[in-house]
């Protein structure tokens, strides 16, 4: 009998240290978003004191695309 209690134990335990893995994964996840967003809304803070960064910036993309299109492809 000893041999089915050990399996059950073992079962338990795996059971509960993947579901402790899928909240620690959970957990990350949130925490980098929030650090994702406060990092965006820091440099956003940061360029408000130079429109004309931000306005370079925006050129700057929207022109990226346009210039990936008319490359040649290989």
């Amino acid at each position: 009998m000893p041999r089915y209690s050990d399996e059950a134990q073992s079962h338990v335990s795996s059971d509960a240290k993947s579901r402790r893995k899928l909240l620690d994964q959970r957990r990350m996840e949130y925490r980098r978003a929030i650090e994702s967003y406060a990092e965006r809304r820091q440099l956003q803070e940061q360029l408000a004191d130079y429109p004309e960064l931000i306005a370079a910036n925006y050129l700057a993309a929207v022109q990226a695309p346009a210039r990936r299109n008319s490359q040649p492809g290989r």
